[in-house]
């Protein structure tokens, strides 16, 4: 007789790792026990199957599970042992973590539209493989009374499916039915009645609320966005299925497989031309009590009837006005499903999850002014008044803000443009184990990471630190990440601008500060994902950076080495008239363009429909707050305003976005750029561009820039005998671009390392900051710090 001593670390608590365990070692006669603490899993298994047992544990783990490490030891056998037995949790030192939100799962989906079960239409169904995790965990171990669950005690159906290692829901710490579970303020046939009447609706999801309305109520569209006063960022979109999407989005095999994937990001995919009609739309059907749920009145909005369906067969441009791509997601809630069920006419069975649904919904966060996204109730009701016409909420608290995550295919794999709700806050490993340090990102698209050990956590997406609402977030998710990980950082990493909010937060924490120029933590971020070690080049590609020299980087070639780094070179400076105004005018970069070709004279005439075209000439022949600034963001701007693409821009990135949309076939200008001592020039690109009309003019510029840009580099990587390349910042999440630069190092023997697991843009900075930081601190050793980190 044998036995072991087990001990799995990884995403294994609150993904049903202790009953798959239990139910593996009842099959195969084994004896012994297992519970969860802080490391994870510990078990002792015994009896002669117990190599069959390994194999399986690793073959055969839950869908939601990540096993990291077994490791195993051979203890004394117990011959008078009987059974298997689940342990109550131990508490200790945390070294494990908890899994993200996941989708509803096929068998909950089963339940929730069979009439005979008795979660039929429940809108909180979970299970072992699916539901909310990290959104509802206070700290771990996981269980129950740690969760957001905790006031709702079990009615006894439920307590026997928990208590029974045979059942779905043996340990499944959501659990919940409509006898002893959270309820929904409001019946889903009121809220389609809602929806299909042209109301906004805020509705209470994982993450937070989001505002939804009839995707083809194009004044219903245009009143959300003037609502929340959005400008021209475009919206996500929301349908039952992919049979649905694809009457409005084209998509490969990646990108569907992305979108049905269980953390349901938002997938950016190509817009169809001309989008089929949609199927006639079914009728709503009265409420019935099957639902277990009590009808209150409406809250807001009073009086809203069924309305009527809309008479239009395609999808308004204001979703995402004048861009070839959509943001689709799936529903990944049972609310979400049960919006479709109701306005499919409550078919019974799931056959009719794989047809085209006639509704589609706007889904956007609720967060008005470029806030963080409401999660409470009563906070939902102060901060949506105005904005939603009726909120429709549920007894369930939210405990942490996650945004959805947006994800888009490129060169090939998946890629985040934002990372949130189902990847947080899953590690990602880093090349080597080091101390626990805090890194706070920059100042836009803010995330925060902690580390432990060799995993870098990677928080939410946080947003722009422009208000004190953002900036109390970001202090909630160090708070969060300190509390559910059990990590004291020893010192803390920010941007090296001394005037972001986030590099005074790191300040005021009282610990050894380690200031990364904003590049090298862009560069070092692609490292650290993908576990490159050793001398590296990099090309920096994003808007603004504070360089060491007080300069506008933006468009760098940078050799990193470990905590250092060299510049080789950087795109030739263009003048920036107005300074960050320029950002979001791209007239002012095309009028900087046009003197730097020596054709000054025709800003006056060119651009006076656009602003003071004649102060920004003499602006910038004088020197005058026009700062030099070498971004690749702003060559962007600058070819954007001279093809008539985008005069003014809405929000930022609005104007290459929409460049990126004309191209359909990237073309090379031979001769377009020119190189010299490590600089840049794409000038005669530029210059190009004046002769041509939009389309062609995106095509070239995309073309052209990729391949000087291959050009450009292909001689530092030689001289050094390097053969993989870095490539990271804003301009990395277009897609056109991204894909041409993978292919052109590749047709030279040279890999392309793109980010992958973290954004491109500046939510990945953090983890950039940390991994120079935790470098830093094996090398060098703590910097002098100020006081004791204040506790969680």
């Amino acid at each position: 007789m044998k036995r072991l001593r087990l001990r799995v670390r990884g995403q294994v608590q609150g993904v049903g790792f202790r009953p798959f365990l239990h139910g593996l070692a009842h099959r195969l006669a084994l004896t012994g026990w297992v519970l969860n603490d802080g490391a994870g899993v510990l078990a002792e298994v015994q009896g002669d199957a117990l190599e069959r047992f390994l194999a399986a544990l690793a073959e055969d783990a839950p869908p939601l599970a990540r096993i990291d490490a077994i490791e195993t030891d051979a203890i004394p056998a117990q011959p008078d042992e009987t059974g298997f037995a689940i342990l109550a949790s131990q508490r200790g030192a945390v070294t494990t973590g908890i899994a993200p939100d996941a989708a509803v799962c096929p068998a909950c989906l089963a339940e929730l539209f069979d009439p005979a079960d008795r979660r039929y239409r429940y809108p909180f169904l979970n299970c072992t493989h699916c539901g909310p995790r990290f959104t509802i965990t206070r700290a771990l171990p996981y269980d129950r009374p740690q969760t957001a669950m905790a006031g709702f005690p079990l009615c006894p159906d439920c307590a026997a499916e928990y208590a029974d290692p045979a059942d779905r829901r043996f340990h499944a710490q959501p659990t919940a039915c409509p006898s002893c579970g959270p309820r929904l303020s409001h019946s889903i046939a009121e809220v389609l009645a809602a929806l299909r009447g042209g109301r906004i609706v805020a509705i209470k999801g994982l993450g937070g609320f989001h505002l939804a309305c009839d995707a083809f109520d194009a004044a219903a569209v245009e009143r959300l966005r003037a609502r929340k006063q959005r400008n021209g960022k475009p919206f996500a979109l929301m349908v039952a299925n992919v049979a649905s999407a694809e009457r409005f989005v084209e998509m490969e095999a990646a990108e569907r497989a992305l979108l049905e994937g269980v953390a349901r990001p938002v997938v950016l995919l190509r817009r169809r031309e001309a989008p089929t009609p949609p199927a006639s739309r079914a009728p709503s059907l009265p409420r019935f009590a099957g639902e277990g749920l009590e009808s209150p009145p409406l809250r807001s909005g009073g009086g809203l009837g069924r309305g009527q369906a809309s008479s239009s067969s395609t999808l308004p441009d204001a979703i995402a006005p004048g861009l070839a791509w959509l943001g689709v997601m799936l529903p990944y809630t049972p609310i979400h499903h049960l919006l479709f069920h109701e306005a499919a006419g409550r078919p019974d069975g799931t056959a009719w999850l794989e047809r085209p649904q006639d509704l589609a919904l706007v889904m956007t966060s609720a967060n008005p002014g470029g806030e963080p996204l409401a999660i409470g109730n009563d906070e939902a009701r102060r901060r949506l008044e105005g904005i939603a016409d009726l909120i429709v909420d549920h007894d369930r608290d939210i405990l942490i803000r996650a945004d959805d995550s947006v994800m888009r295919v490129m060169a090939g794999a998946p890629a985040f443009l934002r990372r949130g709700r189902g990847h947080v806050p899953t590690p990602i490993r880093l090349p080597r184990s080091g101390p626990p340090v805090l890194a706070v990102g920059g100042h836009q698209k803010a995330t925060v990471c902690l580390t432990r050990g060799d995993e870098a956590f990677l928080s939410q997406h946080i947003g722009d630190l422009d208000n004190a609402a953002t900036l109390e977030f970001l202090e909630e998710s160090v708070a969060h990440l300190r509390r559910i990980l059990a990590v004291e950082p020893v010192a803390v990493a920010h941007d090296l601008h001394p005037d972001f909010q986030s590099t005074r937060f790191a300040e005021s924490l009282g610990l050894p500060t380690l200031p990364v120029q904003h590049h090298h933590a862009h560069i070092a971020a692609v490292l650290a994902e993908q576990g490159e070690g050793g001398p590296a080049l990099g090309l920096a590609l994003d808007g603004f950076g504070l360089g060491p020299d007080g300069g506008s980087w933006g468009g760098e070639m940078l050799l990193v080495e470990g905590v250092g780094f060299t510049r080789l070179g950087h795109l030739t400076p263009l003048a920036q008239p107005g300074g960050d105004v320029a950002a979001r005018q791209p007239w002012r970069m095309a009028a900087a363009a046009l003197a730097r070709m020596g054709r000054g004279a025709e800003i006056a005439g060119r651009f006076a429909a656009s602003g003071p075209a004649d102060g920004v000439r003499r602006m910038i022949e004088a020197g005058v707050n026009a700062p030099p600034t070498s971004s690749c963001g702003r060559w962007f701007d600058a070819a954007c305003g001279l093809l008539g693409v985008r005069a003014v821009a809405g929000f930022e990135g609005e104007a290459p976005m929409a460049l990126e949309s004309l191209v359909h076939r990237p073309t090379v200008l031979e001769g377009g750029w020119r190189i010299d001592g490590g600089v840049l020039d794409l000038t005669p690109l530029l210059e190009s561009l004046l002769q041509i009309n939009a389309q062609e003019g995106a095509e070239r510029f995309h073309g052209t820039l990729a391949a000087a840009l291959v050009a450009w580099a292909m001689p530092e990587l030689a001289a050094r005998g390097l053969d993989r390349v870095a490539l990271s910042g804003g301009c990395l999440m277009n897609a056109v671009l991204a894909e041409a630069l993978s292919a052109g190092f590749a047709a030279r023997g040279v890999t392309a390392l793109l980010p992958r697991r973290a954004p491109a843009n500046d939510g990945g900075l953090s983890l950039g900051q940390a991994w120079v930081a935790v470098q830093s601190l094996l090398q060098e050793g703590l910097p002098p710090c100020a006081s004791p980190f204040p506790p969680a």
